[in-house]
């Protein structure tokens, strides 16, 4: 999968992420892309780690949904340090 899929990915799984977790994230679409790059890494990851299964390519269900839980778990992990409460 190339640089600029990656990162069209990352975007659009921060994006998801921040619309299913309710309250105000931070930021707008560059820290949705951020949260996304971070959450599609760690996702891809722990995907390996546990499920053996990496990020395919870009059209793969596997991809998209370990990016878009990697978004949620670094979104809630962001929410827990800076303390912001989500209502």
């Amino acid at each position: 999968m190339g640089f600029l899929a990656f990162l069209l990915i990352g975007l659009i799984a921060g994006a998801i992420a921040k619309a299913i977790l309710p309250g105000k994230g931070p930021g707008g679409w560059l820290a949705a892309l951020v949260i996304g790059i971070i959450g599609a890494l760690l996702g891809g990851w722990l995907g390996g780690l546990i499920f053996g299964v990496d990020l395919g390519g870009f059209f793969s269900i596997e991809t998209w949904l370990l990016a878009i839980g990697g978004s949620l778990i670094v979104l809630v992990i962001y929410g827990a340090i800076t303390g912001r409460r989500r209502a």
